[in-house]
């Protein structure tokens, strides 16, 4: 009778191995470089520390980072930011980030799973994308997104709606589309005679793009360094309507441009 007994716990404590298996690996990714002072939950962040899930990013006006997560997409948060890696799971490419407030560019690797997602949130708005570069900017209750390559789905979150895009009505409330060369502004409020419509303009694009550069090799505040990095370098058409054009190029030498709070 013992043994009987022993034999059906013993069935059944196997059968239910599966459910109090180990969590699966919650290892997000990797810093690769940074410009002091960052920091990862409330602790000195240094190049090669690993980033997990919910891990909180943070930066001052001074400090920037940028990070390559474990499926291939690279992040670059800019100065006086904070962004939470909520989750990243490349092998389900199911991701999530939310950027409290700050500057923030997205470098995503193809989604190809049918289900697979890649969304930053930020206070008042959802952006999610399939496999583009793109960069998102909060601060003063508004949401600006701007779509280098690929295709971005912003969705205003309550109370919020669209104050300023090229392919959507002030004041709408739906999902807004961008193709690359366009953004939108999502906010609380559309001012009294609205937004006149118009391409990303040149000194916004090229702002987003230099606010959220990371040398590769580190920068001492206040010092020249010289370095070689990759800046991303836009060209927008407006007159001729064909949007953001992207090339690459190197810099040697010179300074972290001076940053401030997103507008």
């Amino acid at each position: 009778m013992l043994k009987s007994i022993l034999s059906i716990v013993l069935s059944v404590l196997m059968a239910a191995a599966p459910l109090f298996a180990a969590p699966a690996d919650q290892t997000a990714g990797e810093v690769k470089a940074l410009i002091p002072a960052a920091s990862r939950n409330a602790q000195s962040v240094k190049v090669k520390d690993s980033l997990a899930w919910n891990d909180l990013l943070q930066t001052d006006a001074q400090g920037r980072l940028r990070a390559g997560l474990t499926d291939g997409s690279i992040l670059s948060l800019g100065s006086n930011s904070e962004l939470k890696v909520v989750q990243h799971d490349a092998t389900s490419q199911q991701t999530s980030m939310e950027l409290n407030y700050g500057k923030l560019r997205n470098q995503v690797v193809k989604i190809t799973k049918p289900d697979g997602k890649y969304e930053v949130k930020t206070p008042n708005a959802v952006i999610g994308v399939i496999g583009t570069d793109f960069y998102v900017g909060y601060a003063n209750n508004q949401t600006t997104v701007i779509c280098y390559v690929g295709k971005v789905a912003v969705t205003p979150g309550a109370g919020a709606k669209v104050l300023q895009s090229d392919n959507a009505a002030p004041g709408s409330t739906n999902a807004v589309t961008l193709t690359a060369g366009q953004m939108v502004v999502i906010g609380p409020d559309v001012p009294p005679g609205g937004y006149l419509a118009s391409s990303t303009p040149t000194a916004v694009a090229t702002a987003s793009i230099q606010d959220t550069n990371v040398p590769n090799e580190p920068i001492t505040v206040g010092k020249v360094a010289t370095h070689t990095v990759r800046n991303v370098l836009i060209g927008v058409g407006v007159a001729a309507g064909v949007g953001i054009g992207l090339g690459v190029a190197e810099t040697r030498g010179g300074t972290a441009p001076s940053q401030g709070p997103a507008k």
